[in-house]
């Protein structure tokens, strides 16, 4: 008996027969029925209480069995009674076995006016039944007895849930027990298969209490609503809400295919393929019109077995598909194609592959569905639907639901699919703007990493280690506000412009001062107005001298470089901000730094520092933290600090950061002379050169370091003001000469003539140096040339 059925068990007999006929339930009533106790059939064959030594037949009705048989009495009469039979399949709790009831007569005389009795069974459409204070059923009309597949007279006195057998009337007569037991109707909706054919249907089971003249509960009248049209709808609209919601949460092609796959499983189908057409096969476009065969790509499926088993194509592999498979057959129509296998259509479309057709026989494949995935006027691939476990065929609103989810989530793979195509182009740019190696230097060692946003992509940010004269290095790190190419292309103009501004010595200030102006041109180009703030960006630009040990910094918005000396501590280099590039108006301001040989910058943008989990403040000390760590090298450090501090899916915003360590160059290394403006001592000064060369072992340069210093000394003799100073600096591959005046005019090449008999100086250091230039100073100007040394010796 179920404990939530609250009356007398032995109202209906009830028996319990296992598949392999062994009796292994007996109710009080079955043993009213038949005088034998429990404890004399329970375990024993049920056919020893046949009559018929021969057994019985009922007619079959799915899982249900139903007629009068005849049955031995204890007494050793027979009883002739009509049983209803329930199959009940395995379950987790239970093996499989048949429930047979059959009613009694339990209901008995009413009195007169019984309230059960008055009630109207009119011959109306609307299925109903009344159950007395039992809960055991009273009358029932037409139509309800239309739907059980009973009539009324032979299952009168049954149980809801002995007249329906089933887990779902189980739950109706516990609901039948709330109404009958509060007084309240209640409404409940509910999938059952009625008469044992067809696919369940939604039902609406409308309950309220029958009452007698004193207001009494008697009984529960029970109407049986079919709604599975708007059932359906309502699933349908509900499988499109939740598709709008579950697709397309990222922008990664493959992620946003399985999400197609996921959400139409098993609401709309038992398997989905979702296969993706390759652009690069076609030049990067898909072309309009597409003739078979078709090479597709797996980008996901989905199965309500897990695992997916039945998968014959495996998700990232390519294959061919021909004209008749359901791929091309889609593609091609351009439109949802619907097979099934009654029709023979769907053996048609497994005849070109026997792998598919051997897979479909295996899980029972019934019936196919294919739908193009179409976005703005382009074919991106197709999604195949099965069914093998749902017993209906694809329907027409199934292709109309399914044509609709495809085209949400075709919209997000086209997104997602220009995303990838616009991230990859950024990050080539990106690539081919910023430095692939840094340049060896004796002024500094640096180590350098780029990380592009885990989800905006390539940003902005860019750095750079640049030469200049004297063996001094420039170091430059930016960010250009926004992501994606335009920021990588704005990114790459300004790198430029430093590069040529650096080119020309300017100090860090200036310098700025001239980018700035550059961001605003770009900003009255892009707005098309001459609004600034259309392109903004921030950056930091120093540079080092390994001479004088000494770094000029200025930076524009930018986050101030953290120093780490030797056996530290980290501390962030307090600098004047100066205003974001593109603001205009306002100065830039420079500030010096004595450092210490083995001193360690970093310069590094926002995105390493900032983040939601935390302020700039938090991730200063957390990047002054990981600076301070131990490593063999900077490549470590770079590594160490970039694990500090993003999270392990990337950080929000692209990251540059580049580390260098100062070197020192020692005094032996350096020679300066100040030279009196009397041409006829460029001479003796020639002839300290040449003894200078040869203490530090470059003989092999004499001959062309003398002829550089007497032409560089000359013209700033004749053209140039005193105090006149020649210096002379060396590393292990290079030769500076630098000749300064107080004169600012800048010396230029120019053609002689033939006859003229000067003019020819400059183009003649040109000509024997690797390169030479000139760059201000706050005293005048220096001319300095590079000569190449091509066997170093070593230093005194």
């Amino acid at each position: 008996m179920s404990p939530d059925y609250p009356f007398d068990d032995a109202a209906t007999a009830r028996a319990v027969i296992a598949d392999d006929g062994t009796l292994t339930g007996w109710n009080a009533g079955a043993a009213r029925l038949l005088g034998w106790p429990a404890g004399d059939v329970v375990g024993r064959p049920a056919a020893r209480l046949l009559a018929d030594a021969a057994g019985v037949s009922l007619p079959a009705e799915g899982s249900r069995r139903h007629g009068t048989v005849t049955l031995r009495h204890r007494d050793g009469r027979t009883v002739e009674v009509w049983v209803l039979a329930h199959h009940q399949q395995p379950r987790e709790d239970a093996p499989g076995h048949w429930l047979v009831v059959a009613p009694l007569d339990a209901a008995g005389p009413r009195s007169p006016g019984d309230p059960l009795d008055s009630a109207a069974l009119v011959q109306s459409p609307c299925a109903l039944a009344l159950f007395d204070e039992r809960l055991l059923l009273h009358r029932m009309n037409d139509a309800m007895a239309e739907l059980v597949g009973l009539p009324e007279e032979r299952v009168r006195g049954l149980r809801l849930a002995e007249l329906g057998g089933t887990p779902p009337t189980e739950e109706l007569e516990r609901q039948l027990v709330e109404v009958l037991t509060t007084g309240r109707p209640r409404d409940v909706q509910t999938r059952l298969r009625l008469r044992g054919t067809g696919r369940p249907r939604a039902w609406l089971a409308r309950m309220a209490p029958v009452t007698d003249a004193e207001d009494r509960v008697r009984g529960v009248c029970v109407t049986a609503h079919d709604f599975s049209d708007q059932y359906q709808a309502r699933e349908r609209l509900q499988l499109v809400n939740e598709a709008s919601v579950r697709i397309g949460t990222t922008l990664d092609v493959s992620r946003t295919a399985q999400e197609l796959a996921a959400v139409c499983v098993p609401v709309l189908a038992d398997f989905v393929s979702v296969d993706l057409l390759d652009p690069d096969q076609y030049g990067g476009e898909a072309p309009a019109r597409l003739t078979p065969p078709v090479v597709l790509r797996r980008a996901a499926h989905h199965s309500v077995n897990p695992g997916t088993p039945g998968a014959v194509t495996m998700a990232g592999a390519t294959e061919e598909y021909p004209a008749p498979s359901p791929q091309a057959a889609a593609l091609l129509a351009g439109q949802a194609i619907v097979v099934s296998a009654p029709s023979g259509d769907l053996e048609r479309w497994l005849s070109w592959d026997e792998r598919r057709h051997r897979a479909f026989h295996e899980y029972g494949v019934h019936s196919t569905m294919a739908v193009p995935l179409q976005a703005r006027g382009s074919t991106l691939g197709v999604a195949v639907f099965h069914r093998f476990r749902h017993p209906d065929p694809f329907s027409a609103d199934d292709a109309l639901l399914a044509e609709e989810i495809t085209a949400r989530a075709a919209v997000c793979i086209d997104n997602a699919r220009r995303y990838s195509r616009e991230r990859e182009t950024a990050l080539a740019l990106q690539r081919s703007l910023l430095p692939r190696s840094l340049p060896r230097s004796a002024a500094l060692t640096a180590a350098s990493r780029y990380l592009p946003a885990a989800r905006s992509g390539v940003g902005g940010d860019w750095f750079d280690v640049i030469p200049l004269s004297g063996l001094r290095v420039a170091l430059v790190v930016g960010d250009v506000v926004g992501h994606g190419v335009q920021a990588s292309a704005t990114m790459g103009r300004l790198r430029t412009a430093v590069r040529t501004l650096a080119d020309i010595d300017l100090p860090p200030d200036e310098l700025l001062t001239h980018l700035d102006d550059l961001v605003l041109r770009l900003s009255e180009e892009a707005g098309g107005e001459g609004s600034p703030g259309e392109v903004g960006a921030t950056c930091l630009y120093a540079v080092y001298d390994p001479v004088s040990r000494r770094c000029t910094l200025a930076r524009a918005g930018h986050p101030p470089p953290v120093l780490i000396p030797p056996g530290g501590p980290a501390r962030r280099v307090h600098l004047p901000s100066g205003p974001p590039l593109g603001v205009g108006g306002l100065p830039f301001e420079c500030t010096e730094l004595d450092l210490v040989e083995g001193s360690v910058l970093a310069f590094y943008t926002d995105g390493l520092i900032e983040s939601r989990e935390r302020d700039a403040d938090a991730g200063h000390r957390l990047l002054c933290d990981a600076l301070e760590a131990e490593a063999a090298s900077l490549d470590q450090t770079c590594d160490h600090v970039l694990h500090s501090l993003l999270p392990p899916g990337g950080a929000a915003d692209d990251v540059a950061l580049l580390l260098a360590r100062t070197q020192g160059l020692p005094a032996s290394q350096v020679a300066t002379w100040d030279i009196p403006a009397d041409p006829s001592l460029v001479a003796p000064i020639r002839k300290q050169v040449v003894d200078q060369l040869a203490a530090w072992s470059m003989s092999d340069t004499t001959f062309t370091a003398e002829l550089v210093v007497s032409e560089l000394v000359t013209n700033a003799i004749r053209y140039g003001a005193p105090p006149i100073r020649l210096r002379l600096i060396h590393d292990d591959t290079t030769l500076i000469c630098e000749v300064s005046d107080t004169n600012h005019s800048a010396p230029h090449l120019r053609r002689a003539k033939t006859w003229d008999e000067g003019g020819r100086g400059l183009l003649l250091v040109a000509q024997l140096t690797q390169r030479w230039g000139s760059r201000h100073t706050a005293e005048g100007k220096t001319i300095w040339a590079e000569l190449a040394l091509l066997e170093a010796g070593p230093t005194e």
